[in-house]
């Protein structure tokens, strides 16, 4: 039997987004796919009387379990509640690739579906939206497409090139498709090297594509993806503990500000959610080589996580307070 949203207690975007734009902050968009994340996600939302979109891959999905991950949820949306705080919170697919995949998702509670047809040819990717569109608007629940190709890795795919979104394209998409959002490409990547090659985070994306988007749509909901700042210390800590992650480098934070004061109302974050943890528990291990409890590593990965889920949302997005904003 299907699953309403609603009766979650979940909400949709589309208020969210409008306040976004109106107000020039972002709403953080976290990814999870275990208890621990989920848990610092929602008490550093919490804590900031932040807005949250809890994001899921397909990946994610089939880890957690679908069961298992609803009840997740309802747990996670309980605390909200029990703490007195106001905040709205969505559950998004993030980067669904098929119709039957959404529609499984749309019938099982998310209130928020990605559909990812990037990798098609433009009609194709047009066609694959359309449908997840309609069948997701028949049930009260909102759409994110994609035009244009981030690089990196993401669920295994991995995209060698990354192709900027083609403004003169995003009118048309829109028109066509029926989306509520869309994730756009400007030099973002996914995984933890986002500018291949180079050892530092003054790359700059390409926010004359991002200006000629908000031209066509000034007040349409654009999406980030890819956007980790890949924080050195956490690197640092991982590498001095054994790891082997060299030259990784993210989106620096005074880039992300500025494309949330160019119209960016929704950025996505996985890669410094799974960087912070894996450091403090390598770490943690290191340290106490003894230690087999894994509540004695995870609890203080999930205490650090919840530190900069806080900072981000202070700092960067400027979605903290939402309740108190005008």
């Amino acid at each position: 039997m299907p699953i309403n949203y609603k009766n979650l207690g979940l909400v949709t975007t589309k208020e969210m987004f409008k306040k976004a734009i109106k107000e020039k902050f972002a709403i953080p968009a976290y990814n999870f796919s275990n208890m621990e994340q989920l848990q610092a996600i929602i008490q550093g939302c919490v804590e900031t009387d932040s807005p949250v979109i809890l994001q899921v891959s397909s990946s994610a999905y089939k880890y957690a379990s679908p069961i298992l991950l609803r009840h997740m949820i309802i747990g996670a949306l309980q605390i909200v509640k029990e703490s007195g705080a106001k905040i709205p919170v969505v559950l998004h697919l993030d980067h669904g690739d098929s119709f039957e995949l959404c529609k499984f998702c749309i019938d099982n509670g998310f209130s928020s579906v990605m559909i990812d047809g990037s990798f098609l040819s433009y009609e194709k990717n047009i066609c694959l939206t359309k449908k997840v569109a309609r069948y997701a608007h028949s049930k009260n629940v909102v759409v994110e497409g994609e035009l244009g190709v981030l690089a990196g890795i993401k669920d295994n795919i991995k995209a060698e090139k990354k192709f900027y979104t083609q403004p003169e394209k995003v009118k048309d998409f829109i028109l066509k498709t029926g989306v509520d959002s869309l994730a756009i490409a400007i030099g973002t990547s996914h995984g933890a090297y986002k500018i291949v090659g180079r050892a530092t985070s003054d790359h700059t994306l390409r926010f004359d594509i991002l200006k000629k988007i908000k031209k066509q749509l000034p007040n349409f909901p654009i999406v980030l993806h890819g956007a980790s700042s890949i924080l050195p210390k956490y690197i640092n800590i991982i590498n001095q503990f054994g790891g082997d992650i060299e030259n990784a480098v993210g989106i620096s934070e005074s880039q992300l500000r500025k494309a949330i004061k160019n119209g960016v109302c929704k950025i996505n974050i996985d890669s410094d959610i799974r960087l912070v943890m894996t450091a403090i528990i390598r770490k943690t291990l290191v340290e106490n080589p003894k230690e087999f409890d894994p509540r004695k590593y995870l609890g203080p990965s999930r205490e650090e996580l919840i530190k900069i889920i806080k900072y981000k949302n202070k700092k960067i997005f400027g979605s903290a307070r939402y309740g108190h904003k005008k």
